[in-house]
């Protein structure tokens, strides 16, 4: 008996929404569950070419938790491609101006770098605090187990 294999294809794909409190969690842990979550690794009919992932929404980003001295010593890069254009910022400067951008990076880096993860990128909605702007799409509340 010949058995086929399964490849999704992106008219049947099945999108739902999450929405995750990121209060005193885990930068790294987090971060993993969501970007298995917006890939759609977490799925049995999981495709690597196909984006067959879910929305996450993200709240309480300001309140999320790091490890060990990385609150001071982690840093971020940002370079202008202009000579001496590195600019660095820290952990806690990150934290304090765009605490989104901190939950938003460390996904990005886990996703692959082609168009399929610029597109599953878009997936990820977070905020800093508890309000957000989809309670339309009526978002299931997710408590992944860290």
């Amino acid at each position: 008996m010949i058995m086929k294999t399964f490849a999704l294809k992106k008219e049947n794909v099945d999108r739902q929404w999450f929405v995750i409190d990121a209060s005193d969690k885990i930068l790294g842990r987090v971060a993993t569950k969501i970007a298995d979550r917006i890939r759609g690794k977490d799925k049995p009919t999981f495709t690597p070419h196909t984006d067959g992932g879910d929305y996450v929404v993200v709240i309480n980003a300001e309140k999320i938790k790091v490890t060990g001295e990385k609150f001071n010593d982690k840093k971020y890069y940002n370079h202008s491609l202009y000579p001496g254009g590195l600019k660095t910022k820290t952990f806690r400067e990150m934290n304090e101006k765009h605490p989104e951008r901190i939950i938003e990076e460390a996904v990005k880096g886990m996703l692959p770098k082609n168009k399929l993860g610029k597109s599953m990128i878009k997936k990820l909605k977070v905020f800093s605090g508890p309000d957000h702007e989809h309670e339309s799409q009526q978002p299931i509340e997710w408590n992944p187990k860290i």
